[in-house]
């Protein structure tokens, strides 16, 4: 599985932190949606026009996962009671979108931005394309 962020995103980059320190298994790998194999995913999906990365994207056996569905899959296979967080799939998507989308479009008010994507430690180059 692989997760896709916004790579200059403070918010973002604190999220990915948090999903390294709990995925104790390895089972997600991360890449920038800036990055080059950020976006020969987001090709092969046939996604090229992507200019906005205002969502995280999960690419999970072959089908692409974006916004409110990324985040609930992504719960769904985290270790511990994180999985209990998949029960707000019940709710219509629009309403858990708008969520999305409101904490999306303040990401950058709320943590800052940086001038260029993370660089990850040698110890976490592994988990990232």
């Amino acid at each position: 599985m692989v997760i896709l962020f916004d790579g200059v995103c403070n918010f973002c980059n604190s999220t990915i932190n948090f999903l390294i320190d709990r995925d104790k298994k390895g089972i997600f790998k991360f890449a920038a949606l800036q990055s080059d194999p950020g976006r020969e995913i987001l090709k092969k999906h046939n996604i090229t026009t992507l200019t906005d990365f205002d969502s995280v994207i999960l690419e999970k056996d072959g089908k692409l996962y974006q916004k409110s569905d990324a985040a609930l899959e992504i719960a769904r296979n985290m270790d511990g009671l994180w999985k209990l967080l998949y029960g707000f799939k019940i709710l219509p998507r629009f309403i858990r979108d708008f969520v999305y989308d409101l904490v999306a479009k303040n990401r950058y008010r709320l943590m800052g931005k940086m001038d260029a994507c993370r660089l990850p430690t040698p110890e976490l180059r592994a988990r990232f394309l």
